[in-house]
């Protein structure tokens, strides 16, 4: 299959392009580049993919990669809607994988412009592109700060997601219902995934673990927000990765009948599925799992919960395990391990 795939300088688009040119698929990867968190991060995976690129240029950029003779890579943001719209006149897309995205929960309250640009104008860039080039299937990234202030947990993808309780989540929301929309309008088959805290080597700078490890080898105290009470569904990676693909390769179709109370499937071809490693750990436990593998004790701030920010995450997978057959394999403890070995390689600790 000839796959776009969105964000492929990021954390997840960059496993997710890796597996997809393992397996023989023709990839064209597109990325901003922005400087959100740390650009040689983002220039690092690109590189490991064969694609060098000066980040400095804002135009566009057509890289062929120098490792994989079926990636193409192209500097380019979603949110520039003529660009888009060449993107899909000049490349003919099987499947269509949207991973880019502006991330975060935090940065969302300080900087809102940002989500409103790549989050709805760069999705709704997306769609239309979709819709233009007859494309079979879309999938994208969702996340699971669209349950907001939902409580009953695990999180169930026929829960209500109503109420979010960031700008970041709201946006993600919003782009479920615009998937819907071109499902109904144009019999689009869309899937969007909702990502419960993914995390693996090349992992983002502003996610926890990241920040944990990083301060706990300078000798940094580390925040432990809503003093320690919390817990997340931690997700590795390749599970990530292993999920993403199986989307890819069964598009959404139409059910038959739908119960009106189910807001992730519908009569158009849509769905929405959770995907996590449905097995939700303490922050603390977290922690401790870090310092293990570090053989290093943190010094922990304990900090009030920060605005935005949800308690606990617990994902119900059932959906995608039972239609596609999705098993998360990787455990925290393993999973922390390969984060901290990739962590001290790519900054050459011994």
């Amino acid at each position: 299959m000839k796959i776009l795939v969105t964000g492929a300088a990021g954390f997840i688009g960059y496993h997710l392009t890796r597996r997809l040119l393992e397996r023989g698929d023709t990839v064209i990867g597109i990325d901003s580049i922005n400087d959100y968190y740390d650009i040689e991060i983002k220039k690092g995976r690109l590189l490991e993919l064969g694609v060098d690129v000066k980040v400095e240029s804002r135009e566009l950029i057509e890289i062929e990669s120098t490792k994989w003779n079926k990636l193409k890579f192209i500097k380019m943001d979603i949110s520039d809607s003529k660009s888009m719209k060449w993107l899909f006149d000049e490349f003919d897309f099987d499947a269509v994988s949207h991973m880019a995205a502006q991330a975060g929960v935090r940065y969302s309250i300080e900087n809102p412009q940002a989500y409103i640009d790549s989050n709805c104008t760069g999705f709704i860039n997306i769609l239309e592109g979709c819709k233009l080039g007859n494309v079979e299937s879309l999938s994208y990234a969702s996340s699971s700060s669209v349950y907001g202030l939902n409580s009953e947990q695990p999180f169930k993808e026929s829960d209500g997601a109503n109420h979010p309780v960031s700008l970041y989540a709201a946006t993600k929301r919003a782009n479920e219902l615009m998937a819907h929309t071109y499902s109904h309008l144009y019999n689009l088959p869309t899937t969007g995934l909702r990502f419960f805290t993914v995390y693996g080597p090349w992992g983002r700078p502003d996610m926890a673990l990241f920040k944990f490890t990083q301060n706990i080898i300078e000798g940094k105290s580390i925040e432990v927000y809503n003093q320690g009470e919390m817990e997340r569904d931690f997700t590795y990676i390749d599970d990530i990765v292993d999920g993403i693909v199986k989307v890819i390769d069964n598009p959404a179709a139409s059910e038959r009948a739908v119960s009106a109370s189910n807001p992730a499937r519908s009569t158009v071809p849509y769905v929405i599925y959770n995907i996590g490693n449905s097995k939700p750990v303490k922050l603390l436990k977290f922690i401790e799992a870090i310092e293990r593998k570090l053989g290093i004790d943190a010094n922990k701030e304990f900090m009030p919960m920060q605005q935005g920010d949800v308690i606990s995450t617990y994902a119900d997978v059932s959906d995608l395990t039972n239609d596609l057959g999705y098993s998360p394999k990787i455990s925290v403890e393993e999973g922390i391990g390969l984060f901290v070995d990739w962590y001290k390689s790519f900054y050459r600790i011994k």
